[in-house]
């Protein structure tokens, strides 16, 4: 059981404005780009960040070897609700995902 945090150079997960976040998997070579994008279903990471598939958008960039998505933020950045200015744990979340 390979988890994608141990095939993955680097996931990380960042603010994108107020209203959006952005999650990136650098894969660092062809072969687990290839691995990573075919083991990671657009659903199964919409129900992981509790969301519907079609508000997440999902970039496959080969040419960098990476896998990115963007989604809506739960809660607009900075509001007193918002437990995650930066965006940063949703990385923590994806990184656990088997692949």
């Amino acid at each position: 059981m390979t988890r994608l945090v141990d095939v993955a150079v680097k996931i990380r997960s960042k603010n994108a404005g107020p209203f959006w976040l952005t999650v990136d998997i650098f894969c660092g070579s062809a072969e687990v780009f290839d691995r990573v994008s075919a083991a990671l279903k657009s659903d199964e990471v919409a129900k992981l960040f509790q969301m519907q598939t079609e508000n997440l958008k999902r970039f496959d960039i080969a040419d960098l070897y990476v896998v990115k998505f963007s989604l809506p933020r739960p809660q607009i950045q900075g509001v007193r609700a918002d437990r995650d200015m930066h965006g940063a744990s949703f990385a923590n979340l994806l990184a656990e995902l088997v692949v």
